[in-house]
């Protein structure tokens, strides 16, 4: 999916030795996506119909190979296994010719997350809506999709071996098609081990990262945005202090996926006298207070205020384990990027709603699509559809190899904002009156665009 041609040097590969189990994992997963290679194109297969069980065989398989080896922890306990050694992600090999078709291996876990959207995150997405918090047994359902053991890397226990950004935006897109509040929900996790992997210190990773690896990642979310209008993520309210060879936080959050049950928190913060900065905070620290605080839309991620009043913390809570540990604006930028990820999903979803509708709708003894109006409208969402998901899709490709893509995260955060809205209000003016009940999902797709157009962090690739 890179645009560029220039060729990179290959980067330091993943340091540590990998853990059997997450070779095994590598392994099973190589052989299952042979397998079905060799399945989807047989003809035989196909007139058969033994295409779908063979797929259901094979996503099992991959489920189970990156989970090999993979332990939940109960709480956050360092594994005692760190070297002083932080371990990083390699960055995959650029492609030399513009490329936009997926490899093999994602378009297999595409697969996995446009099923689970359709058969998990769909059907629960109304009353998770309505409660204002994923489903009970959430949690246990994601282990399907095996996000944990992808976003740690083999030698602390997980499957991944180079960086994934590319990988992390279509599975946001995909999920964000279900149901963008549950997809927030479900990722919110796996972009704090997804900051951990980038930027932990060695004894951060050893403590949490393996939590992360196992099938049902802890609870976890990305704290960036902060109750107050036209909010920049560069001018945080929320400080740390430095005293007597510890941290103090203070401020408050809001829009906090998970709020509620989070275990871990990874909080955006203004270090007085410097930059900015992330802080590791477990929810059971002194000062700490939570409440659930529903927003317009996006309401299945659980969304909360988080209040830090005067938190004490030790020095190696800092990400990175120093101030200048953390490239604070690349943070913000490849939470952009999952955020705009996760407007397509939502965009692409109303103008495959909208499609049969207007096709299906008749008046004065026509379907309305006859109408030019309506055509053109419908033409236009698709446009904008499009646009909003290459512009994505090549900040994700930029930041997977290495090359400078704060521009293209910022064009990617503005275009999906923007658009997204247009395209959620003419998809409710295309359903007229059906647009604002919610018997129709098109009400609630447009509330969570608009939630999506305001959050800051939350999630990141």
């Amino acid at each position: 999916m890179e645009t560029e041609l220039e060729q990179r040097p290959t980067p330091k590969k993943t340091n540590g030795k990998p853990s059997p189990g997450a070779r095994l994992g590598r392994q099973a997963m190589s052989a299952s996506l042979a397998l079905l290679g060799r399945f989807s194109s047989s003809p035989l297969v196909h007139r058969l119909g033994l295409y779908e069980p063979a797929q259901k065989l094979t996503r099992g398989a991959v489920r189970e190979g990156l989970q090999a080896g993979a332990k939940l922890a109960s709480a956050f306990k360092s594994n005692g296994k760190s070297n002083g050694e932080a371990t990083r992600l390699a960055r995959p090999t650029p492609r030399k010719l513009f490329d936009l078709d997926p490899t093999d291996e994602q378009q297999m876990i595409r697969d996995v997350a446009q099923r689970f959207a359709r058969e998990v995150l769909e059907p629960a997405a109304a009353k998770a809506d309505t409660d204002g918090a994923p489903p009970e047994g959430f949690e246990s359902q994601l282990a399907d999709l095996a996000l944990g053991p992808m976003s740690v890397p083999e030698a602390l226990g997980g499957a991944a071996t180079e960086t994934s950004t590319v990988m992390g935006t279509l599975v946001a897109e995909d999920l964000a098609h279900g149901d963008p509040g549950l997809a927030l929900a479900a990722l919110a996790p796996i972009g704090v081990a997804h900051a951990l992997s980038r930027w932990g210190s060695a004894e951060q990773q050893a403590k949490y990262l393996p939590a992360f690896a196992g099938e049902t990642p802890p609870p976890a979310a990305l704290a960036v945005s902060e109750p107050r209008p036209l909010f920049d993520p560069n001018a945080l309210s929320t400080r740390v202090t430095l005293r007597a060879g510890e941290l103090r936080l203070y401020g408050e959050k809001s829009l906090v996926p998970l709020a509620t049950s989070a275990e871990l928190m990874l909080v955006a913060a203004e270090l007085v006298g410097g930059r900015p900065c992330a802080v590791l905070v477990e929810r059971n620290a002194a000062g700490v207070s939570i409440e659930a605080d529903p927003a317009l839309g996006a309401r299945a991620a659980g969304l909360g205020r988080v209040r830090f009043d005067g938190v004490r913390l030790p020095t190696g809570a800092l990400l990175g384990g120093a101030p200048d540990a953390v490239d604070y604006a690349e943070l913000v930028d490849r939470s952009r990027i999952a955020t705009a990820a996760l407007a397509v999903g939502a965009a692409q979803a109303v103008l495959d709603y909208v499609v049969p509708y207007v096709n299906d709708r008749k008046a004065f003894g026509e379907p309305i699509s006859h109408r030019q109006a309506v055509a053109f409208m419908v033409s236009n969402l698709a446009i904008e559809v499009e646009s909003m998901r290459l512009v994505t899709w090549r900040a994700a490709a930029r930041a997977e190899h290495g090359l400078d893509f704060h521009r293209e995260a910022y064009l990617a955060r503005v275009l999906t904002q923007e658009k997204g809205m247009e395209v959620a209000t003419n998809g409710v003016q295309l359903l007229g009156g059906h647009g604002y009940i919610k018997e129709h999902p098109v009400e609630r797709w447009y509330r969570d665009l608009m939630t999506l157009s305001v959050l800051e962090g939350g999630v990141l690739v």
